[in-house]
């Protein structure tokens, strides 16, 4: 019981400033270039839903429309049919934010710490570092490979397709990384090897259009959200390694 307490506190602890200081890095990461995707993703909606004046453009009709305007289209079609909730900008969204990201926080603390007690519980920052540095290959590197982060106006392949690719990613990973960091055989290194390559060779699943939004800030997107990705889980393993000796002498 003392155990499961222990782990509770210190991943509760650990989550709620992982997050907030994730939250705070992402206000001058992936918060500006999420607002000017957001903008082109809106105007290229109202380009799409503007009537075409089909004498004028010598019957110029959808099948002439570039992928990503057929894109932006769609996009706008499924706004109108459904009136989504989005919070407002400002301190709404930021506030909205900081409360996904200590949650999530809070989550992925208690695998890490949860997932380190089975072989003995952290004893310092530098172990929940590395810790942490696996934790970033596992749930944000290696699925980033495949299926990059999604800006707004970027258009992703069917939803449940992407969780299924995502979660055998994850597992893959993991697996791959345990058998390479646990076990001292030729043979469960080339095993991890062939885990980790596995769904990449398999594939990720493929986007049915190409993105509406710039090249240069699809790319800064994704770069940005894995930069931050990366402080996280160094701030969260670093926390983790640092309490969680503390919560066991307590």
């Amino acid at each position: 019981m003392q155990l499961f307490r222990n782990i509770v506190f210190t991943a509760a602890l650990v989550g709620l400033l992982a997050g907030l200081a994730m939250t705070a890095i992402q206000q001058f990461g992936t918060q500006p270039l999420i607002v000017k995707a957001e903008v082109v993703e809106q105007a290229n909606a109202e380009k799409a839903a503007q009537p075409h004046d089909h004498a004028a453009a010598g019957q110029h009709d959808h099948a002439a429309l570039t992928a990503q305007e057929q894109a932006a289209a769609a996009k706008a079609d499924h706004h109108h049919d459904v009136d989504e909730w989005a919070p407002a900008d400002g301190a709404e969204r930021f506030i909205w934010t900081a409360i996904a990201n200590v949650v999530a926080g809070v989550g992925f603390a208690l695998l890490l710490v949860a997932a380190s007690e089975l072989k003995g519980g952290l004893t310092s920052w530098r172990e929940g570092l590395l810790w942490g540095l696996a934790g970033f290959a596992v749930f944000t590197l290696a699925p980033s490979i495949g299926l990059p982060p999604e800006a707004p106006g970027v258009e992703g392949a069917a939803l449940l397709d992407r969780q299924i690719w995502w979660v055998g990613t994850a597992v893959a990973t993991a697996a791959g990384l345990a058998l390479i960091a646990f076990a001292r055989s030729p043979w469960a290194a080339l095993a991890a090897v062939a885990l980790i390559a596995a769904p990449h060779v398999i594939g990720a699943p493929k986007p049915p259009a190409p993105p509406a939004i710039p090249h240069d800030l699809e790319h800064g997107f994704v770069v940005a959200v894995i930069v931050t990705g990366f402080l996280f889980w160094a701030i969260l393993g670093a926390l983790a390694g640092f309490l969680r000796p503390r919560f066991a002498d307590a």
